[in-house]
């Protein structure tokens, strides 16, 4: 493990691994880089590889109060750590931060999104604010586990799955992670593609979806494309929102070397 330190002295800890261009990796929502590790390793065959702890999140500090900006700046002291420039790789609302730091002017040499989760439909606005105030309720209460819960119930998984979970390894580090699920709802918004505030991003962009994906995740990321100058589309078959790094890495680096 190794770490630097944001702009406002937070400790933020990564791994790195691999050899190649460099490549910072943002997780997503209720993800640490412990989770994210399988993809970083498949990355890892093409990438020096950055695989952060977002924070809030593992081995990070937690400095608050909490704002967008903040995460924004740590993203930039991982390009520093990266000797300057790198690839910025960000998986699902962890890609929606990866486009706001190419907005804030970051040396990103690169940028490429998983599955960013903004929603088309009219009526996003207004679910997404209830389920911001519902998220807010639960985590003042202190109930962590209702909280991951709700976020889970809000990305669309049924009853037996959200029950299996709860049963799993994986619910105990769900509840250590829920209080940064209200970051990622910062990150997001409204959920609706802040379509003026993209188009000023310059780095070349790929956006990514999986065939085995729902639907509107694969829209999402065609519409994000859409507004993104010269930006790219492509589906990785067989893939779903879990997607695996060694399917992942040759598409990125295929984009790279195009």
């Amino acid at each position: 493990m190794r770490t630097v330190l944001s702009q406002d002295g937070t400790t933020i800890a990564f791994d790195q691994i691999g050899a190649g261009p460099p490549l910072v990796l943002v997780a997503g929502a209720s993800c640490d880089r412990g989770v994210d590790a399988p993809i970083a390793q498949g990355l890892a065959e093409h990438f020096t590889v950055l695989n952060y702890d977002r924070r809030g999140r593992g081995d990070s500090g937690n400095t608050l109060p909490f704002a967008v900006e903040r995460e924004i700046e740590d993203i930039a002291a991982l390009l520093d750590a990266a000797g300057g420039s790198a690839v910025v790789l960000g998986l699902s609302s962890g890609a929606a931060l990866a486009a706001h730091a190419a907005t804030a002017g970051l040396p990103i040499s690169a940028l490429v999104l998983w599955e960013p989760p903004f929603v088309l439909d009219p009526d996003s606005a207004r679910e997404t604010k209830e389920y911001t105030q519902q998220l807010h309720t639960l985590l003042a209460q202190g109930r962590y586990g209702d909280a991951v819960e709700h976020f889970m119930r809000r990305v669309g998984l049924p009853d037996e799955m959200i029950e299996g979970m709860r049963h799993s390894p994986y619910w105990a580090l769900g509840e250590r992670l829920a209080p940064t699920l209200a970051y990622d709802a910062a990150v997001m918004g409204d959920a609706t593609v802040p379509t003026d505030l993209f188009a000023t991003i310059s780095a070349p962009t790929l956006l990514l979806a999986g065939s085995s994906s729902p639907a509107w995740m694969r829209e999402a990321a065609q519409a994000v494309a859409g507004v993104i100058p010269g930006a790219q589309f492509d589906v990785l078959e067989g893939q779903d929102h879990n997607v695996a790094g060694d399917v992942l890495a040759p598409a990125v680096r295929d984009f790279l070397t195009g």
